[in-house]
């Protein structure tokens, strides 16, 4: 259960910047996409909060702050035409193998 809390706050991650984002270009509706990003930012610290209590908060935090990343990455390049040069893609790749990598070398001392 924990795991899908973590999945959920990453979600939440994405959402704020997407609303700020959303804010900057829909004026008329500024205080709405404020608002989501507000809630979104508060979702995903409860969702985080419950996710670290049988997750290691070193292995949560960098899932949620990565993937978060790396999903708002996404968005930017599928939504907002964002530069999707190799260098950018190869970089956020290696956030991923960082990601990764920490995951499957952590031990349960």
């Amino acid at each position: 259960m924990h795991w899908i809390y973590l999945t959920v706050a990453t979600l939440f991650e994405m959402g704020w910047p997407l609303g700020f984002k959303l804010a900057s270009l829909h004026h008329d509706r500024m205080a709405l996409w404020l608002a989501v990003s507000a809630l979104s930012m508060a979702l995903s610290g409860v969702f985080l909060y419950l996710a670290q209590k049988a997750i290691p908060i070193s292995t949560a935090y960098i899932i949620w702050t990565g993937i978060g990343a790396v999903g708002t990455f996404v968005i930017g390049l599928l939504m907002f035409g964002d530069s999707a040069s190799f260098w950018r893609i190869f970089f956020a790749t290696m956030i991923l193998i960082g990601i990764v990598g920490i995951e499957i070398t952590g031990s349960k001392a």
